[in-house]
């Protein structure tokens, strides 16, 4: 088994709070992670459809059989447990729970209600790059197979996996969260919006090509990044003098998805797709996630843009303050990153760096450019960085 990053977190908050929460994408690895994590409690599955009954039916009588807490996965099935489970932590010191879900806007409608202050909330994304190690091979095949973990420890091919994956997610899922009509026009949605990674996101044109209105497109896209599938990754733009882009992009949480959505069959077809670039810098900015989210962070990175097409491709929140756009100086909080899928060095990648950088007062070598190639360096007009080297950006 390939050990989470995630598991030390989860464990070291497993002594300060009766209840862990972990919810991240289905079929991210949570039950392996908790059943890994914590042996001694007893293992429950709340997909099945008798156990799941017994649970809806009789919770009292339910939880009664674990009277030292267990391990209930995919608890937004049962949304009734959470209110009798607050009861048991209030009145017993001892006992545990570890709570796993695949929808986090189910889960967190819950815990706001029932378990605000008495649960500490993970998120578990696939496989990272540190987590994967040797197994990765050139980045356009780690871009076609995705980082679930069902591709590596079953070495199920992407055709196979993740079509089965988006029919199951929009059967099971979206189906919890909000009752769509027709399910044909939300999958021909998403594949909309897997046309549009990396760019600034216009509600009014993908509603258009979408054939719905502005409003489901936003409701639409509320439950595609509740359920792990896209997110929307906000522009920073205060502090500065300048006019700029205050319209999210769109990525996916995992590149093996948004293949199997674009309709790239084969490893090959990414090195001569029109979206190449796109989908690497959507790898690059997960793997940023990752290890925010890994290491118990709830945040994102941002990126900048201003009306004359100067963009960051990722600033990287280096600070704790709660909303660092809000405050300082302009750059202070944040590392600069630019995304080149390119396999060949260019001093070109640093251009938008040394703008940024002269707008936001920064060092001239301050920021790194993230490329397509194997060898990483300094330069003087910053660093280098492999893709297979993002452990040498702080962050």
């Amino acid at each position: 088994m390939i050990e989470r990053t995630l598991a030390a977190k989860a464990i070291a908050l497993a002594q300060k709070f009766q209840v862990i929460t972990i919810t991240g994408p289905r079929q991210s690895g949570k039950t392996t992670l908790v059943r890994a994590a914590f042996p001694a409690l007893p293992y429950v599955s709340l997909e099945e459809p008798d156990i799941r009954q017994i649970a809806l039916t009789d919770p009292r009588g339910f939880l009664s059989n674990y009277p030292a807490g267990a391990v209930l996965d995919e608890i937004q099935n049962t949304p009734e447990l959470f209110s009798y489970i607050q009861r048991l932590v209030d009145d017993q010191r001892q006992i545990q729970f570890v709570l796993t879900g695949s929808s986090n806007f189910l889960l967190m409608e819950k815990i706001s209600q029932t378990l605000a202050g008495r649960t500490a909330v993970l998120h578990l994304l696939p496989f990272s790059f540190a987590e994967l190690g040797p197994v990765m091979e050139q980045y356009e095949s780690v871009i076609f197979k995705g980082q679930y973990p069902r591709i590596y420890d079953r070495e199920l091919a992407p055709t196979d996996f993740y079509p089965a994956y988006i029919q199951t997610y929009v059967e099971r899922d979206v189906r919890l969260i909000k009752n769509i009509g027709d399910m044909n026009a939300f999958i021909q949605f998403t594949r909309l919006c897997a046309g549009r990674i990396g760019q600034l996101l216009n509600y009014a044109s993908l509603a258009s090509d979408a054939g719905i209105s502005p409003n489901t497109t936003k409701a639409w896209l509320s439950i595609l990044e509740s359920s792990y599938i896209l997110y929307r990754l906000q522009p920073y733009y205060r502090n500065f003098n300048k006019r700029l882009v205050k319209s999210p992009k769109l990525y996916f949480y995992d590149t093996g998805v948004a293949c199997s959505l674009l309709g790239i069959r084969e490893e090959s077809q990414v090195n001569l797709h029109y979206m190449k670039g796109a989908l690497f810098e959507n790898l690059i900015l997960n793997e940023f996630i990752k290890r925010y989210f890994h290491r118990g962070e709830n945040r994102y990175p941002y990126f900048w843009q201003d009306n004359h097409g100067k963009e960051i491709d990722c600033l990287l929140v280096n600070t704790d303050i709660e909303h660092p756009t809000d405050t300082g100086h302009p750059g202070e909080n944040f590392t600069p990153v630019e995304i080149k899928s390119g396999k060949t060095m260019s001093t070109s990648y640093f251009d938008h760096l040394k703008y940024w950088r002269a707008l936001a007062a920064l060092p001239d070598a301050q920021g790194y450019v993230v490329y397509g190639g194997e060898q990483s360096m300094q330069t003087g007009a910053g660093a280098l960085i492999s893709w297979r080297h993002l452990e040498r950006i702080p962050a």
